[in-house]
């Protein structure tokens, strides 16, 4: 975050941890709260009328849940940045709030530091996991290997085309993953067009949590 003030959206229907977050971000010089929402259907109205570039929103909420907000407020405004903030660490609700559109997922007992991080990251373009649910996500997965419930999708991927899809969930560009592996911008949207149509994945998001699935990414 670099000489420019990015607008923060809080949503969670607990006033106490508005407030603390509120005072923590404020601390910020580049980030400005524009506003606060208590419930899923305010955050999607406030997302719409005060335009903020980062959305910090809960998943546990009255009246629409975060997830089913992240959805709606996705399909609306596709260039916000949106990092799910929640109590929930299982798999579930990560592959959920992903899939919806969440480019960040922190919980709520990680660290001042870690939001921080998290903040950082995904207003640079990348997506950002808590180090605890890398963890937890990854180990499901390995418990699913061992009891032969893995699918073959992985299989039908060139070496290439894993290298790419490691790469994006990475939160690495297609100019980025270019000079990473000495091939043209071209040549890197073709094996990206490859893959997602081949997994049938069809947003970065999706992409990180097939990573996640597959233990391409973690702690």
């Amino acid at each position: 975050m670099q000489n420019q003030n990015y607008r923060v959206l809080i949503a969670d229907d607990h006033a106490i941890l508005r407030d603390g977050l509120r005072a923590l971000l404020s601390a910020s010089p580049e980030l400005e709260i524009v506003g606060e929402a208590s419930d899923g259907q305010e955050a999607i109205r406030l997302a719409g009328e005060l335009s903020p570039n980062l959305l910090l929103i809960d998943l546990s909420m009255p009246r629409m849940n975060g997830t089913e907000a992240i959805q709606v407020i996705r399909g609306r405004h596709p260039n916000l940045k949106i990092i799910a903030l929640t109590v929930h660490r299982t798999e579930e609700y990560v592959r959920a709030a992903l899939d919806a559109g969440a480019n960040g997922y922190i919980l709520k007992d990680d660290t001042h530091a870690e939001l921080l991080t998290a903040i950082q990251a995904v207003l640079k373009g990348q997506t950002y996991l808590s180090p605890c649910i890398c963890g937890h996500v990854v180990s499901s997965y390995l418990d699913q290997r061992e009891g032969g419930r893995v699918t073959t999708s992985w299989d039908v991927l060139t070496l290439r085309e894993r290298q790419v899809i490691k790469l994006i969930a990475e939160g690495n560009s297609n100019k980025m993953i270019a000079r990473a592996l000495s091939i043209s911008v071209k040549t890197v949207e073709k094996h990206r067009g490859n893959l997602m149509k081949k997994l049938d994945l069809h947003s970065a998001s999706k992409i990180t949590a097939y990573a996640i699935e597959h233990s391409l990414i973690g702690a």
